[in-house]
């Protein structure tokens, strides 16, 4: 399934906003199929902090193992909220 972040919004910031979004997220929207793949589509969102990824990606991470995907992005606050929360490195 493809997770367009951009359904939470243009601007994702804040920890509570990141940590509603997951949990709506993981209630209505997140597959029930224990192998289905979770694609991440940052495209639309214009900023993403650290804080809201951190609420939201690293859960996703955890509770989905093996199955999420984040797609690439050439926004810079996506590429730099993943690599404060460490889920990527940059080159």
């Amino acid at each position: 399934m493809k997770l367009e972040l951009k359904k939470f919004g243009t601007m994702l910031s804040s920890r509570p906003a990141g940590k509603e979004a997951y949990l709506g997220a993981k209630a209505y929207t997140l597959p029930k199929e224990p192998n289905e793949k979770i694609d991440v589509d940052f495209s639309g969102v214009q900023v993403l902090t650290p804080s809201w990824a951190d609420e939201f990606i690293t859960p996703l991470l955890r509770d989905y193992p093996g199955r999420v995907i984040l797609l690439p992005s050439d926004n810079a606050t996506v590429k730099a909220a993943l690599e404060i929360i460490g889920v990527i490195k940059e080159k």
